[in-house]
């Protein structure tokens, strides 16, 4: 309590340039200790109103691994953004689906509103400025999020997920929205349909998730189709498909990574092929999730 009272001080009456620091914070909700980890950029000057980006970990990670593994961090220093990472209750969220955060009943949207309040109060981060991705069980989640925290999220950037057709919760609000998936994801089927391994469900096929927030967003109907350069010979290619709205300026972007799996682009091939399929190195998951993000604030 005496170093936020002392941060609080700095912030009021001088800038304060920060070291990089990680450090795992707690914060209470609904009765449950919540950890989380918050990684402040090197150089920061926490008298300027950073950006935040919320990172969530997939079913059986943990928020350090997440760290680590989606790692942010490098463009945190570049570019002056705190990246956070929550841990989910066993492990996991409940985005809806049958996963152990929700048979617990956890409140997880709630949970997610009540860090966002107090990344922005401890380190005066900008409240136009939240960001959030996740992987697998955390993209979905960051597909929950972006239909029932929209109000307090600038962008959304899912990755080897989708959503659930037959949640509560669908589209109703615009919100900018990316979805990187590979078309070889053992896990979550590209093409859509009933999931059979993992919390289950019936999911959108990447496209149409695509074109349902297309649509919501007041986008053309017909994305602009980009082949990428192929920059590492692994087999895989990617395609990027851009769905925008003159008037708004927003945009539905998906990446479609041939041949990929249940991976984040860019990262380790944290499990063998035959388990998780194939990952790749022609595409930076992050730096495209970031170069999304930052053209956008509420």
């Amino acid at each position: 309590m005496k170093r936020l009272y002392i941060l609080s001080f700095l912030l009021l009456f001088g800038a304060i340039t920060l070291k990089a620091q990680q450090k795992t914070e707690h914060l209470t909700v609904d009765g449950l200790n919540r950890e989380f980890i918050t990684y402040l950029p090197k150089g920061a000057d926490l008298t300027d109103k950073l950006p935040v980006i919320v990172s969530l970990h997939g079913r059986l990670g943990t928020a350090s691994g997440m760290m680590r593994f989606a790692d942010f961090r490098p463009i945190a220093d570049r570019e002056k953004v705190i990246i956070v990472c929550p841990q989910g209750i066993d492990r996991s969220w409940n985005d809806g689906r049958e996963t152990p955060a929700n048979a617990k009943g956890i409140n997880d949207v709630k949970f997610i509103d009540s860090l966002i309040s107090y990344i922005i109060k401890t380190y005066n981060a900008d409240v136009a400025r939240v960001y959030v991705t996740g992987m697998s069980n955390g993209g979905f989640m960051a597909s929950r999020l972006a239909c029932e925290l929209h109000s307090r999220i600038a962008a959304v950037a899912v990755v080897a997920a989708s959503m659930d057709q037959d949640m509560s919760y669908q589209p109703v609000k615009p919100i900018p929205i990316m979805y990187i998936q590979g078309t070889e994801d053992p896990l979550v089927p590209f093409k859509g349909g009933l999931m059979r391994k993992g919390a289950g469900g019936t999911i959108y096929a990447h496209e149409a998730v695509l074109q349902k927030w297309a649509t919501i967003d007041g986008c053309d109907s017909k994305p602009v189709v980009t082949k990428l350069p192929v920059k590492v010979d692994d087999g895989i290619s990617v395609i990027k498909e851009e769905y925008s709205n003159p008037s708004n300026n927003l945009k539905v972007i998906g990446f479609t990574i041939v041949g990929g799996g249940h991976v984040w682009p860019g990262g380790s091939q944290y499990m063998p092929k035959f388990v998780i399929g194939s990952t790749t190195k022609n595409l930076d998951a992050c730096e495209v999730i970031w170069k999304f993000f930052k053209g956008y604030r509420l």
